[in-house]
């Protein structure tokens, strides 16, 4: 095991600082998470990433924000400018349930406190820091900042609200991964300093906020001229006067964030503008293996001696092999943070890492994920990259698996036969969402199709922990389609693979399928169906949940506007309280203390012969068996 110091971590006190021997500071860091130097945790990497560029860089950890402030005001003012996150997930996600009820743990926060953040933590930290430092730059970014740059609904408090430029004052907004805007973001700013000045002002930083690639700013309506590529959304009013507006916004920016290259996107909102500067391209392997082989401790810091990071345990023995994801699901946020490019690290990168895993006092052997936000996209793009610079889909592979993705699964197999051979690794799980209808897709190339099959039996044997969890979402083909995802009769037939590897292994593993309930176009009749569906499957579902409206989601946007975005034709969407429990009721059809209340909504919805299929002895039927009967009926 390797020896650290405290100085091995960035600072987060005057103390640290002073150990050092710094007498100032570059960039001062505000996180709503615990501070924990691991790739995983989106403060660490921001200023492992500025650290990498010269500067000196201190975190404040989930500040105080309630008392007299003087976690803001401790570190003094940097030469440059405040950063701030609002954490690794969402705050309102973190805080709140499907229903708005307050979560009982705050995963990234010591011992799972709850407390530990406001609401909105990006504007409520900026606030303060414009209140307390008017002339110092505040840059804001992290998913909660990103999913929040222009016009959007916010489920929390019902209503649209504008970019989050505007309330909380802050001078720019870096969406997406960071590493890059970051890097040329410092270059200009240094550029700025002089002998004269040596700190930067806001008056200064403005000079220069227009020429950095994925961010995005306000400025004042009267001084803006627009260029002729521009895309200029409807203005913030005008959303909130027509909701199909709304809605119409957000098929751009969907389309805009995921091309390889985009427009310029501006809204108006009173007499300013929101700038929305395009994203970089993809990331190239070298950057990503630079933001990941970083000198990471990998450790909480140590002021949480003793204290329990429930993220953290869950990922520390976890790799991330790339970013990005080309399934384009309607409820993801993925594409809209990381893109639908995949950028995958090297091999020589992941098993540094995981050499540095095997390092740490409690590892015994198992990694718990080799994975990323879809398990197997590792090195997947187009064939013809030409092709890809010009094509504006949300989803490379819905509505089917577009001809010109490359789908071979060999440089995933050879990250895991590496990983294996290491002597001290005695199981590496995959624990990340592995997308059956990649396994499932026919190429035209015979090497990659038998690259598949191989993959498949090399994960079902020797990468499940015992249980493997998969996203079907629903059974419903007409909401499976609004969702973005392949139909139900792909999941039974994966199903089906995998019962046949098990019993061939002599395996006693599970098929753990996730269900949504309460998403846009999906009624009771569709949940009722659904237990019908996953009955005849033997399936008791134990890993659902209602469908929680998130900022920029296309079934955000249809669940608010009631129209959906790229159709504009009218969506059903379940949103009271009673409504939204009678679906999710129907996942439980097999807990006795259901059955009465599914039975009177059968009733009442006018399927009343499903009620033998759920609690009668008919004859069980396969899920294309019972699709064929039902429509023949």
């Amino acid at each position: 095991m390797k020896e650290y110091r405290l100085t091995d971590w960035l600072p987060t006190t005057k103390k640290e600082v002073e150990l050092r021997g710094w007498n100032e500071l570059d960039v001062v860091l505000f996180s709503a998470d615990a501070y924990v130097d691991h790739p995983s945790f989106g403060a660490a990497v921001i200023g492992r990433i500025l650290e990498a560029e010269g500067l000196k860089i201190a975190i404040v950890p989930q500040p105080n924000w309630r008392d007299d402030l003087r976690d803001f005001k401790k570190l003094g003012r940097p030469r440059l400018f405040f950063g701030i996150s609002g954490g690794c997930m969402d705050s309102m996600v973190n805080k709140y349930t499907a229903n708005k009820r307050l979560r009982s743990e705050d995963a990234y926060t010591p011992d799972g406190r709850p407390d530990m953040r406001p609401d909105y933590p990006s504007t409520v930290y900026s606030q303060i820091l414009k209140k307390l430092f008017p002339d110092v730059p505040v840059v804001i970014g992290g998913i909660e900042a990103s999913l929040r740059r222009l016009s959007h609904y916010d489920y929390w408090q019902d209503k649209v609200q504008k970019s989050i430029l505007c309330d909380s004052g802050a001078d720019l907004l870096i969406y997406g991964m960071g590493e890059k805007p970051l890097a040329d973001l410092v270059k200009n700013m240094k550029s700025l300093l002089t002998t004269e000045e040596p700190v930067l002002t806001s008056s200064k930083f403005r000079t220069i906020i227009g020429s950095v690639p994925q961010t995005a700013y306000l400025c004042r309506a009267t001084e803006w001229t627009s260029a002729e590529d521009d895309l200029q959304l409807y203005s913030h009013e005008e959303c909130l006067a027509d909701k199909k507006k709304q809605a119409s916004n957000f098929r751009h920016i969907e389309e805009e964030s995921n091309k390889y290259s985009a427009s310029r996107i501006t809204q108006a909102v009173g007499n300013k503008i929101v700038v929305v500067n395009p994203p970089y391209p993809p990331m190239s392997q070298k950057d990503l293996d630079h933001s990941f082989d970083l000198p990471y401790t990998r450790l909480p810091h140590p002021k949480y001696k003793g204290k329990r990071i429930p993220a953290y345990d869950m990922i520390k023995f976890s790799i991330n092999i790339h970013r990005g994801c080309f399934g384009g699901c309607a409820f993801c946020t993925i594409s809209a943070h990381q893109g639908k490019f995949i950028v995958s690290r090297s091999k020589e990168s992941i098993l540094k890492e995981v050499k540095e895993v095997i390092q740490l006092p409690d590892f015994k052997g198992y990694l718990s994920d080799l994975g990323g936000p879809s398990a197997n996209m590792y090195q997947m793009k187009g064939k013809d990259e030409a092709i890809c610079k010009k094509c504006k889909r949300p989803s490379c592979i819905h509505p089917k698996v577009c001809p010109n993705l490359n789908t071979d699964h060999r440089p995933l197999l050879d990250i895991y036969h590496a990983v294996d051979t290491l002597p001290e690794i005695k199981k590496s799980f995959i624990g990340s969402g592995v997308r059956y209808d990649l396994l499932l897709h026919q190429s035209k190339d015979e090497t990659t199709n038998r690259s598949t099959a191989e993959y498949t039996r090399e994960l079902i044997v020797n990468h499940v922990s015992g249980r493997l969890k998969v996203a079907p979402e629903h059974t419903s083909d007409r909401v499976l389609s609004i969702m973005r995802k392949p139909s139900f009769e792909q999941f039974e037939t994966f199903k089906k693979i995998f019962d046949r590897i098990n019993r061939e292994e002599n395996l006693r593993q599970q098929l753990i399928p996730y269900f949504i309930s309460s998403h846009p176009g999906c009624n009771e009749e569709d949940m009722a169906e659904l237990a019908v569906i996953t009955k005849r499957l033997d399936f008791h579902l134990e890993q659902v949940q209602d469908f929680t409206p998130t900022p920029m989601t296309v079934a955000t946007e249809a669940w608010y506007s009631g129209f959906h975005p790229y159709t504009l034709e009218p969506i059903f969407s379940a949103k009271t309280q009673r409504e939204k429990l009678a679906q999710r009721q129907f996942f439980f059809w097999y807990k006795p203390e259901e059955r009465k209340n599914i039975i009177n909504e059968l009733r009442r919805i006018g399927r009343s012969d499903l009620i033998d299929k759920l609690y009668g002895k008919g004859k069980e039927r396969t899920w294309k068996e019972g699709k064929e009967k039902d429509r023949m009926k």
